[in-house]
């Protein structure tokens, strides 16, 4: 079989085009590759304001729009989210809010007040050392009832008529370890 000056023609150019599909260069010349535009050029303008009262004013020449943001300040507003409408850190809704909830009056040392009182309830962790210092386990602070002895006053209560809150709560009594009582 003899193929055509034609035939060899069309498998010579799917063939050049199968081979030049997979080149890059080739794709964005024929305009096959998508191009996408670079994130790091495109700018954001300033959304368009309408004043409130809907009395456009004529711009006046050489003069920023009332909408414009400086570069400097967009830069301050995205690093700290401030812009100029804040005092004292807040905005004025924030402010207003604060001063109906009874907010602005509140104690600005609040947080070592609150740290003070509860000092005491800070749970360190167990060291290496402290576990071999003392070893033994501590006795729960407090009294415990004994709760034989508590539920016999109970009953004797009832049958007297009398509150259960009335009388002494039997406690059992801990009696101190020697020093050096538990190490054998």
């Amino acid at each position: 079989m003899k193929l055509g000056k034609a035939a060899i023609l069309i498998s010579a150019g799917a063939a050049m085009a199968v081979g030049l599909s997979a080149c890059s260069n080739a794709k964005r010349a024929l305009g096959v590759e998508k191009i996408s535009p670079d994130e790091f050029t495109v700018v954001t303008k300033a959304p368009l304001v309408v004043p409130p009262d809907y009395s456009l004013r004529p711009p006046q020449p050489g003069k920023n729009s009332p909408a414009y943001v400086a570069p400097d300040g967009r830069a301050q507003f995205a690093l700290f989210g401030q812009d100029g409408s804040r005092v004292d850190g807040f905005s004025q809704g924030e402010t207003a809010i604060l001063e109906i909830t009874g907010g602005a009056k509140a104690d600005p040392n609040i947080r070592q007040i609150v740290n003070l009182e509860t000092a005491s309830l800070i749970e360190k962790s167990d060291t290496f050392t402290d576990q071999i210092i003392f070893w033994q386990e501590q006795p729960v602070a407090g009294q415990a009832v004994d709760a034989a002895a508590e539920a016999e006053r109970l009953r004797e209560n009832a049958a007297a008529g009398k509150a259960p809150n009335e009388g002494e709560v039997p406690v059992i009594e801990q009696r101190k370890k020697a020093p050096l009582e538990g190490l054998f």
